[in-house]
C-alpha cells in the first residue's frame, strides 16, 4: 500500500461554514480538509461507521483519496472543526504520571486506576468550557486520549496497539471539589459536567494499523505534552513518563470488558495541574484559554465560558 503524500494521516469531523449542518468525516492536510465521502461514496461520512466497518480496504481508499490531487480541497477557515468522534465509551486513567501522583499526595498506582465519563462531557476544538455553577474549583488536565479501532477482548501487551485506530489531544476538566470531598469522594461526578472532555482537533491514525509502509514512525510513548493557561505553560512533560504504557493500558482494560471501536481512553495527566500549587491553587474562570499541545498530534484550544 502507498503511504499518503502529506505524512500521518490525520482524520477530523467537521462542518463546512456554509449554512450546512450535518457533520461530515474528512482528511485534514496542513490548510485545508479533503471529505472522504465526497470522494469515494464507499466512505462512510461519520468517524465511528469509519472506524466500525470491518472494509479490508478502507485505509487504502483513504489514501487513494488523500493522494489525489484532483480532489477538491475546502480551506480550514471555511469549516467548523468539531470534536473528532461521537465516542462509545469514554475511559479514563487516573494518576499516571508519577510526578502528578506526587503533586497529588496521592500513592503511587499499582495497577491503572480506571473510572469513567458521560459522552455529554465530550466537545470539540474551539467549544466553550462551561464552568458549572455547582463548582468553583474547576481545574484543567492535558491528556492523551486513545481511539480504539478495533474489537479487543483479553489481548496481551504485545498486541494491544494492533486494536488502537489512532490518538488524539484531550482535556480531562476536573471540578476537584466534587471530584475529591462531595459523593463521598467518588471521581465520577467531578469529571463528567457538560464540556468536561474536550477533544481533537483531529485522530491521528496509528500507522501500523493504516498499514503504512515506509518509515514512517509514531511512538505513543515518547511524546512531549504541554498546557497553556492563558498564555503560561503550566504543564510540560512527555508521554515517556507514564506509569502504564497504552500497550500495557489497553490491555489491562481488554481483561476486564470489551473495547469496541470508537471507545476511547484518557490516559492521564502530567504534574502541574492547579488545585495543588502553593500559595494559591489555580482554578479556571470565565474567560480563560486553554490550550493544550501533543506533540505529532496538534493543538487543542478552548475558552472557559
Amino acid at each position: 500500500m502507498n503511504r499518503a503524500n502529506f505524512g500521518l494521516i490525520k482524520l477530523v469531523t467537521y462542518i463546512p461554514n456554509i449554512g450546512e449542518q450535518t457533520k461530515r468525516l474528512g482528511a485534514l492536510l496542513e490548510n485545508s480538509i479533503i471529505d472522504l465521502c465526497s470522494a469515494d461514496k464507499s466512505i462512510p461520512n461519520d468517524m465511528r461507521s469509519f472506524l466500525s466497518s470491518t472494509s479490508t480496504d478502507k485505509w487504502s481508499k483513504v489514501i487513494s483519496v488523500i493522494n489525489n490531487i484532483n480532489n477538491r480541497r475546502i480551506p480550514i477557515e471555511n469549516c467548523k472543526i468539531k470534536a473528532p468522534i461521537e465516542p462509545g465509551k469514554i475511559i479514563c486513567i487516573g494518576l499516571n504520571y508519577k510526578e502528578h501522583a506526587i503533586e497529588a499526595k496521592m500513592a503511587i498506582p499499582k495497577e491503572p486506576i480506571v473510572f469513567s465519563k458521560f459522552d455529554n462531557a465530550i466537545c470539540g476544538p474551539n467549544d466553550s468550557i462551561i464552568k458549572p455553577i455547582e463548582s468553583d474549583e474547576v481545574d484543567y488536565e492535558v491528556e492523551l486520549v486513545v481511539v480504539i479501532g478495533k474489537q479487543a477482548k483479553n489481548v496481551s501487551e504485545s498486541d494491544a496497539l494492533k486494536y488502537v485506530a489512532g490518538y488524539t489531544v484531550g482535556n480531562d476538566i476536573s471540578a476537584r471539589d466534587w471530584q475529591l470531598r462531595k459523593n463521598n469522594s467518588q471521581w465520577l461526578l467531578g469529571k463528567t459536567f457538560d464540556t468536561f472532555a474536550p477533544i481533537g482537533p483531529s485522530i491521528v491514525i496509528n500507522p501500523d494499523v493504516a498499514a503504512l509502509t515506509d518509515d514512517t514512525f509514531f511512538d505513543p510513548n515518547n511524546l512531549s505534552i504541554k498546557c497553556t493557561l492563558n498564555g503560561q505553560v503550566v504543564q510540560n512533560s512527555t508521554t515517556k513518563e507514564f506509569i502504564f504504557n497504552i500497550q500495557t493500558v489497553v490491555s489491562y482494560l481488554s481483561n476486564l470488558f470489551t473495547l469496541n471501536p470508537g471507545d476511547i481512553i484518557f490516559t492521564g495527566t502530567p504534574s502541574g495541574v492547579g488545585f495543588i500549587r502553593k500559595p494559591d491553587p489555580i482554578f479556571l474562570k470565565s474567560g480563560d484559554v486553554i490550550k493544550c499541545e501533543i506533540e505529532e498530534l496538534g493543538t487543542l484550544v478552548n475558552n472557559v465560558k
